[in-house]
């Protein structure tokens, strides 16, 4: 196959991105007949996703060949921690352009969208467009939320490399940082700075100050899964 043409590159991922997505989907559809109670029908979409998972990895050791291992135990130890490297720099070229690309542009779409929905909104009055509005301005608010943790992703991922090119020990700085929490189960940082207006939390509240019965805006878990935020960071050898 040849991958010097664009297409056959744009192809692969796109098939790559399909078959990932159709993975996480037929999961979510899963979970869904589980609690629905249809066992069979929850097996048919995990086995259909197991199925749909090396779909995708059969596109991504066409996209990158440098990482399919035929004989590991024929791979020097350079070799093994060249490959370890790749995969490292791949994912934090991932997570950095989740922060710094796509998840602020998400968000500043949404909150484009919002206020053209809310204007449709006052004119019309229709509940139609209350319920596009609301929608909007979540998905904003997550975008927005989602930025620091898939920052706090590449931090960590870099320092991994780091660590595995021998320069140090990956780790976390011994003082939190002022005012933020991190949640235990998703990442989500709460900085007090930003607060969760969706959730009647103003700017500059302290996370001391939130109610008890808050909820990460994210994955939903409770405010005692949160932790003081301490930054990744590279420890001396």
């Amino acid at each position: 196959m040849d991958l010097a043409k664009p297409s056959t590159a744009a192809n692969l991922e796109a098939a790559f991105g399909g078959e990932s997505m159709a993975n996480r989907k037929y999961l979510f559809f899963a979970d869904v007949a589980k609690t629905l109670g249809n066992g069979d029908l929850a097996k048919l979409f995990r086995d259909t996703a197991n199925q749909e998972t090396e779909h995708a990895f059969a596109h991504f050791r066409l996209l990158h060949p440098e990482l399919v291992i035929e004989d590991p135990s024929s791979l020097s130890d350079e070799q093994k921690q060249s490959i370890l490297a790749r995969c490292l720099q791949l994912a934090i070229e991932g997570e950095t352009y989740e922060y710094t690309t796509m998840y602020p542009q998400f968000a500043a779409a949404a909150r484009g969208d919002e206020d053209a929905s809310a204007a449709a909104e006052f004119q019309s009055q229709t509940d139609e467009s209350l319920e596009h509005a609301t929608l909007f301005k979540k998905a904003a608010s997550t975008f927005g939320f989602l930025e620091p943790v898939e920052h706090h992703h590449a931090d960590r991922y870099n320092i991994a490399l780091e660590q595995l090119q021998g320069k140090g020990t990956a780790g976390e700085s011994p003082e939190p940082v002022p005012g933020k929490w991190i949640c235990k189960f998703c990442s989500m940082i709460y900085d007090p700075a930003q607060g969760d207006p969706d959730s009647g939390i103003i700017a500059g509240t302290a996370f001391e100050a939130i109610p008890d019965d808050w909820k990460c805006p994210i994955c939903g878990t409770r405010k005692a899964n949160f932790v003081p935020y301490r930054e990744p960071e590279l420890l001396a050898k």
